[in-house]
């Protein structure tokens, strides 16, 4: 019967064990439940609305037909250029867009840029340019500070820039490198709002409708979260028991090695 005992108390440690429950915070942060808001879901025209350029955001302008203007060229170099003198693959200057909403570009100085999208920001540039300087200038714009934020079962979890219109979800999990083997296609959260008043909107890509979606189109700010699938929560838990017991383990083995000891 003595050799029996440590099977015995092995099977309750464990037993015990098995009845607790342990997970990473950020699962605690983001499965718990959180309105899911219907009117996302009814109004698609909501999440297609074009950004509209604010004061501090940071613009990022380069004219693909001239490198003189526009562009951050580095004196000396001609890098970038195109046989045609343009700067297709040149990077633009940055430039912020101040209080009062006007953003300071060279030579035709203060344009008034905040509550423009994207592409009539740069309509407006490209006109002012052409009459007050150049000759079929084809200015490209971009709003560089726009990002979301992607946890949980990706592989590149972290910020990423919203570089240009109507970035869908699965362009940006495939721009972070893909969901992971433990990923849930089933219930993606996008969550957008302030922090108290946050909106869900949850998306399941194993619907190929969901491609589709309006609702998946991301927006600045947005918070992107992948659970895990119901397998990796379950291994993750036996993982995180098996932890646990072994310092358990170790208390009751020296436990009934004294006790064995002192009853001989």
């Amino acid at each position: 019967m003595r050799n029996y005992k440590p099977d015995f108390f092995l099977i309750i440690s464990v037993f015990f064990i098995l009845t607790s429950c342990s997970s990473k915070p950020y699962q605690y942060l983001f499965e718990q439940k959180m309105p899911v808001t219907d009117t996302a879901s009814k109004n698609t025209g909501a999440a297609t609305v074009s950004y509209r350029i604010k004061p501090q955001d940071i613009l990022q302008i380069k004219n693909l037909q001239n490198v003189k203007y526009i562009v951050d060229e580095t004196p000396g170099s001609a890098t970038g250029t195109t046989a045609g003198g343009g700067a297709a693959n040149t990077p633009g200057q940055t430039f912020q867009v101040d209080d009062d909403g006007t953003v300071a570009l060279p030579v035709i100085g203060h344009v008034k840029v905040a509550g423009l999208t994207r592409s009539e920001a740069a309509k407006q540039i490209e006109d002012l340019y052409r009459k007050s300087l150049l000759k079929d200038p084809i200015i490209q714009l971009k709003i560089v500070n726009l990002k979301v934020t992607l946890l949980g079962e990706v592989k590149g979890q972290g910020n990423y820039a919203l570089t240009k219109d109507r970035t869908t979800l699965v362009e940006m999990i495939g721009e972070a490198g893909g969901l992971t083997e433990k990923a849930n296609e089933s219930n993606i959260k996008i969550i957008r709002g302030d922090q108290l008043n946050p909106q869900v909107t949850e998306i399941n890509l194993r619907d190929l409708q969901s491609i589709n979606d309006p609702r998946a189109i991301l927006q600045n700010g947005d918070v992107i979260y992948i659970a895990q699938n119901k397998r990796a929560v379950r291994n993750d838990k036996l993982q995180n028991l098996s932890v646990l017991a072994q310092p358990v383990l170790l208390l009751l083995n020296t436990a009934l090695i004294i006790f064995t000891l002192s009853h001989r």
